[in-house]
């Protein structure tokens, strides 16, 4: 009998794989302020030096303090959601080259599922909570024309940000079934590309501007979406298409890993 994997099922096997794994977490309770403090102190440590940096100049081609500063945040957010919830994508490179992932082959559950679920990363937390606080402070201080419409728009232009955040970093980490040296280094040479998105686009080349929005599109993470809420012409109307980009691109993390699955030679290779 096939079992139907539901929304609600689907949901409830999440929350039991996570809460175990939470659990296995909460037992070192140092690691866990260790990490949490140290990802809330690098993001103080950026947010100062942008302060710094817009202390000596007005803007950046036309994008002041606060609005920069949602743009830095929304990459530390959606980075923060990514390690606190779908950690596991990162210890892809030891499912496949220990053979773990044979385990999570024969169950009745679904292998992306499973692999999300394979780690926590706590750092994740205070990356969300700071990242969070300066959104919040940046939309407070910005001159925003709220309406129900824009909230509702605004939530999905921040779940499209999250969501493509999440398949990139799957994506990336799915090389691990080429790439089988014990030090890949793809995935963070991809990850680091998320840099480059703390800031408008418009200040870089226009190779790197076409490579973060179209081949790696962090741009629609936090460049486009800032620009569709806080109307900064030309490249507003480019925001709304974030949850087409979100769409298109779990599609491509998922054919990935079923293509690489092709290429798993189980234990023992």
């Amino acid at each position: 009998m096939k079992i139907k994997n539901t929304p609600w099922r689907l949901f409830y096997l999440y929350w039991r794989l996570y809460s175990q794994q939470l659990k296995a977490m909460m037992e070192y309770s140092a690691d866990f302020y260790i990490m949490i403090g140290s990802a809330a102190l690098t993001q103080i440590t950026g947010f100062l030096f942008l302060w710094v940096v817009f202390s000596r100049i007005p803007d950046i081609q036309g994008w002041g303090l606060w609005e920069v500063a949602f743009m830095y945040a929304m990459i530390y957010v959606s980075e923060g959601v990514g390690s606190l919830f779908f950690e596991g994508t990162w210890r892809m490179l030891r499912l496949v080259n220990m053979g773990e992932l044979d385990r999570y082959l024969v169950r009745p559950v679904p292998l992306v599922l499973q692999i999300f679920c394979t780690g926590i990363g706590m750092n994740g937390l205070g990356n969300v909570v700071i990242g969070g606080s300066i959104i919040a402070m940046s939309l407070a201080r910005i001159d925003i024309a709220w309406s129900p419409q824009t909230v509702l728009m605004a939530v999905l232009l921040f779940v499209s940000s999250m969501t493509i955040r999440i398949a990139i970093n799957l994506a990336a980490n799915c090389s691990s079934f080429w790439i089988r040296s014990s030090g890949n280094a793809f995935p963070i040479m991809i990850h680091n590309m998320g840099e480059f998105a703390k800031y408008p686009i418009t200040i870089f080349s226009q190779g790197l501007q076409l490579f973060i929005s179209i081949i790696v599109p962090f741009a629609f993470v936090s460049f486009f979406p800032a620009a569709a809420i806080f109307g900064k012409e030309p490249w507003s109307h480019w925001g709304w298409f974030s949850p087409l980009v979100a769409v298109c691109f779990v599609f491509l993390a998922l054919q990935i890993l079923r293509i690489g699955l092709t290429r798993y030679e189980s234990a023992g290779n």
